[in-house]
């Protein structure tokens, strides 16, 4: 029996513009199945005897993660918040001080939620040779058999052999060059670090206490002054951004004798870039990997994805396509490693494309931009059955509602009505209102917004049933 913690706080960057600030690429359905990269990491599990699992995330993603765990049908022992990232290592600290403040020295497995794996079936075996040596006290990482000189990846040189697919770890490497890429590829001695562990709890944080105990008590002071409630578990802010910036590989594993690495070759991707995703997609005849409404003439080695309108290709050879409804990445597969360069212009240039898409979604429901342009802005807004806005204001907008399916109860000032199919109301600039759905089907309104600034950050938040902080959408 294990408990797997599943990181799911990262940007994935360079996935856009299908990833984005606001809804990174665990949350993303990248290959039409479906399931989001998280969601896959959780069912991949099935057939394993384990408990629930142990999410950690970022604050702004903790409605996405009760969203998409309640898609799943999966109910995790805890969600812990990180108010900032401070890399892995605090991170898995966090979550083994949350299991043994729960009475479980259990074993832990941590898994990144946007990894992808062609062979499950490997993976579990993998996870099957870890689990006695993680038992017996060891901190066990996971190696993959590598399958070309790749220099995006750190390697792990294998020392003595433990059993079949265990070895003690001789050294870890840093990213290569191409040159000791292909040396450590011929030499059959190194393996793609996966950054993926398993250890119990209570060892973890006992090596932790030795190689960085500046960490770890940062970890432990964050969580003893931070809040809990049945969903959530939150450390305090200014406690926890103490913690130095270090990942579990420098703080622990490069130090601890008590390390061993198990191989495997399932079939891993950590999805890093457009090219990794196409090598890991099924692909067609002319070697293509396509999504959505596309049509290819003479295209070849490429991946195209449509995700709001038809895209046709013509006499492409080994390029990236990727639509969306605000923006759209045409580049050279071989140069899919180069969008964080489109990334870090965006978000210089402050532009909307950078953080979030036209699609939103809100723990209350999701909106979509219709249209916007000077001084106006037009919303397709989807409230949820029972749920409701928050009570808030804004000092540079006003707003025009009108129902397109549903019912609505809205507050406006001192007044409250219920609206109705064909019905509309006027929100002025300034004046408190909320809008909620006492309905048992989803409620569609139309909102058209017209001001000076019409920024999601204009929102003065009075009473938020879902415990958002001021400001925030």
């Amino acid at each position: 029996m294990f408990t797997p913690v599943i990181m799911a706080g990262g940007s994935g960057s360079r996935l856009w513009p299908l990833s984005r600030q606001s809804s990174p690429k665990q949350f993303l359905d990248l290959d039409g199945s479906g399931s989001s990269l998280l969601q896959q990491t959780l069912t991949r599990l099935n057939g394993l005897d384990h408990a629930a699992p142990v999410i950690v995330s970022n604050d702004s993603y903790r409605f996405l993660v009760a969203e998409q765990l309640r898609q799943a049908d999966v109910t995790s022992l805890a969600t812990v918040l990180e108010p900032c990232s401070r890399n892995t290592a605090p991170a898995i600290a966090l979550a083994a001080l949350s299991l043994l403040q729960q009475g479980g020295d259990t074993v832990m497995l941590v898994l990144a939620s946007d990894h992808q794996f062609t062979r499950p079936h490997e993976l579990h075996q993998a996870i099957m040779q870890g689990l006695p040596l993680a038992e017996q006290g060891k901190l066990v990482t996971f190696g993959i058999t590598p399958t070309r000189a790749e220099t995006g990846y750190g390697y792990i040189k294998t020392g003595a052999s433990l059993s079949d697919s265990a070895f003690r770890i001789a050294e870890f490497a840093e990213k290569p060059d191409a040159a000791t890429a292909q040396a450590f590829l011929e030499g059959g001695q190194h393996l793609w670090n996966s950054g993926m562990f398993m250890f119990r709890a209570s060892i973890y944080l006992q090596e932790l206490e030795q190689h960085d105990p500046e960490m770890l008590n940062h970890c432990k002071a964050a969580l003893a002054s931070g809040t809990q409630d049945p969903d959530f578990i939150r450390p305090d802010t200014e406690l926890f951004s103490l913690c130095p910036d270090n990942s579990i590989d420098y703080a622990v594993m490069e130090k601890t004798d008590n390390a061993c690495v198990v191989a495997m070759d399932a079939g891993w991707s950590d999805i890093g870039s457009w090219q990794s995703l196409w090598d890991v997609s099924e692909r067609d005849q002319d070697n293509n990997v396509t999504l959505g409404d596309t049509y290819l003439h003479e295209t070849r080695n490429s991946l195209v994805q449509a995700h709001h309108r038809h895209v046709a290709t013509i006499g492409l050879d080994n390029h990236i396509v990727v639509e969306t409804k605000d923006a759209v990445l045409v580049a050279q597969k071989d140069d899919s490693q180069k969008v964080k360069e489109v990334v870090q212009y965006l978000k210089a240039n402050q532009r909307s494309e950078y953080s979030n898409h036209s699609h939103t979604v809100r723990p209350w429901g999701d909106f979509d931009t219709i249209d916007e342009g000077h001084r106006y802005q037009v919303k397709r807004i989807t409230v949820q059955p029972g749920q409701q806005l928050s009570l808030q204001l804004h000092y540079h907008r006003a707003e025009h509602w009108i129902v397109v399916s549903g019912t609505a109860l809205v507050v406006c000032g001192d007044e409250e009505k219920i609206l109705t199919e064909n019905q509309s109301t006027y929100i002025p600039v300034g004046e408190k209102h909320r809008l909620s759905n006492p309905g048992k089907v989803p409620l569609e309104v139309i909102e058209v917004q017209s001001g000076n600034y019409l920024g999601e950050d204009d929102i003065v938040r009075f009473t938020d049933v879902y415990g958002r902080c001021p400001g925030k959408a």
